[in-house]
Parts: structure tokens; C-alpha cells; sequence
């Protein structure tokens, strides 16, 4: 994964920071605005329960999770105790991100059956790939067979019930031997198996147009990850609509493209965490 600064801790001040932010609150949550978790990776595992509620408070519906492992679930509970502490937040969750490291380099099916079971338990639609391992990606032939690879795990998916999803950093935009990762994703996958999360900020960060990414592939973006670019500072994020991505140009076309869900992401902060992410979604609110 990529290398991403720590921010700050949690502690009685970040609720009461949001407790001083009654406007964030007022607006009526939309059912389409969610939270990646990995926004709070560092809180979570000291106090899920907490965390989550906290997310609800800040006008949030949706989550988007991470970090399931078979062993360990989520931060220590179950998938369907993880289900329970959702819904009794009044959240729900239509995608996750797992780990498909394992099945990609050799074919591991464990790996997307456990991912498929939770999701299935958590109700989700989409179970996402998150990100592929620089080891996998160094030459066309480990392009073609991550394509391949992807095609047979969405088929998986589907069977399930369930759609695959693939989330992009910046990696997939750079020339490997002549070829691009997520050109090669985009026409080589099946549509009707196979959708996409598009990191807005990594798209912007690799020197690309979003806008042009959703005309080039219409109906291929089904999920975005609205997270902001720091205006002095572009390897850092910000709140969304307080950075220099232009959102508002940004979705104006993704409403005609299809897209389901807007998830907000963000790895690092200068501000409360919890009051961010309720800046964030008080914006998406307004916006969409």
C-alpha cells in the first residue's frame, strides 16, 4: 500500500468537535453518501463500537468496509456481529474492500470465498478489490494475467449473488511495457461482471481527467471515491470541496453515467477527524 502519513489521534476533544458543529449535522442524510472505514483505520481498532457510532453522528448511512480477515473479522467482531453494530447505527454497507493478493498470484479461491461469505452476511453489493501488490504487476504478462484472473473471480462473485468491483490508486495509469493497468482492466474484464470504484484524487494525482476516464467508458464507473486534493500540498488530502479537485464539474457528469454510490475517503488530516468527515459529507449533501 502506499505510504501515507499518520494523523492525529482520537480523544474526548474530536467529539466534542463535532458536538460544536450542529450545522453538519441538520441536513438530512443522503442514502447515497458513504465512508470508507480506512478513513479511520487507526481508531477503529481501539474502539469499533465507538468509531461507528461516531459515523452515524456525523450524518453518514453508508460505510464501505475494510480489513476483514477470516480469523479476525472485523477488528474482532464477527460479520454478523459487525452487522449488528451497523445497522444498530442505522448504517448499512454496500461494498468492501478484500484482498485478492493470494488468488491473483496463485489462484487461492479461499481468498474470494471468505470475502464472498462476508459480504453476503453484511448484505453488500459489491465485493471490491482494493489494490494489487507491485510484485504482481511488473511486466504485460502479469497485465494480461491479472485481467484474466479478475475475470474468473467476478464470475465467482456473480454466482454468489454479489458484482466485483475495482478500486484504483494511481499505479494502474503508469505504462508497464507499453500497456496501461487500467486500460487493460477496463477493456478486458466484462462489463457485466465487473464495475469500478474510481478514486477520484488518484486519478487526478496520476496526471488524468476524470471526466474524460467516465466519457471514455460510460456505465463502467459504478462507485466513487470522492477524496480531496490538498491545494498546497497535492501527496495529501483535505476535506471535499475544500481542495483543488472540482467535484462540482466532477459530478455533474458522473449523474449521467450511472453512478451509485459516493464514498468518502480521506488518509490524512489537519483538522479533527470526525469533524472532517462530517465537513465531507455536509458538502456531498449539498452537492449531489
Amino acid at each position: 500500500m502506499m505510504n501515507r502519513r499518520k494523523f492525529l489521534g482520537q480523544g474526548a476533544l474530536l467529539t466534542a468537535g463535532i458536538l460544536a458543529m450542529p450545522k453538519l449535522m441538520s441536513a438530512k442524510a443522503s442514502q447515497k453518501n458513504g465512508l470508507q472505514l480506512y478513513s479511520l483505520r487507526e481508531q477503529l481498532p481501539k474502539d469499533v463500537k465507538g468509531v461507528i457510532a461516531k459515523v452515524a453522528v456525523a450524518g453518514y448511512k453508508q460505510v464501505e468496509t475494510f480489513g476483514y480477515s477470516k480469523e479476525h473479522g472485523f477488528w474482532g467482531l464477527s460479520a454478523v456481529e459487525f452487522k449488528k453494530l451497523l445497522r444498530s447505527n442505522g448504517l448499512t454497507t454496500p461494498s468492501g474492500h478484500y484482498g485478492m493478493d493470494s488468488f491473483l498470484k496463485s489462484g487461492n479461491i479461499n481468498e474470494i470465498d471468505d470475502a464472498i461469505e462476508a459480504a453476503t452476511i453484511l448484505e453488500q453489493e459489491y465485493v471490491t478489490i482494493p489494490y494489487i501488490s507491485p510484485n504482481l504487476r511488473q511486466n504485460a504478462n502479469d497485465i494480461k494475467s491479472l485481467t484474466n484472473w479478475v475475470n474468473v473471480a467476478a464470475k465467482r462473485v456473480q454466482n454468489a449473488g454479489l458484482k466485483l468491483g475495482y478500486h484504483n490508486h494511481n499505479f494502474e495509469f503508469e505504462p508497464v511495457e507499453g500497456q496501461m493497468l487500467m486500460e487493460a482492466l477496463l477493456k478486458n474484464t466484462d462489463p457485466d461482471l465487473v464495475d469500478f470504484e474510481m478514486d477520484v484524487y488518484w486519478v487526478v494525482r496520476a496526471g488524468q481527467d476524470p471526466i474524460q476516464w467516465l466519457e471514455n467508458y460510460p456505465g463502467r464507473f459504478k462507485l466513487i471515491h470522492a477524496k480531496d486534493m490538498d491545494k498546497t500540498d497535492s501527496k495529501l488530502n483535505t476535506e471535499v470541496g475544500s481542495g483543488s479537485i472540482d467535484f462540482k464539474k466532477i459530478f455533474a457528469v458522473t449523474k449521467s453515467e450511472g453512478v451509485k454510490y459516493y464514498i468518502v475517503e480521506q488518509e490524512n488530516y489537519k483538522i479533527d477527524p470526525y469533524v472532517s468527515i462530517a465537513q465531507s459529507n455536509k458538502y456531498l449533501r449539498e452537492i449531489l
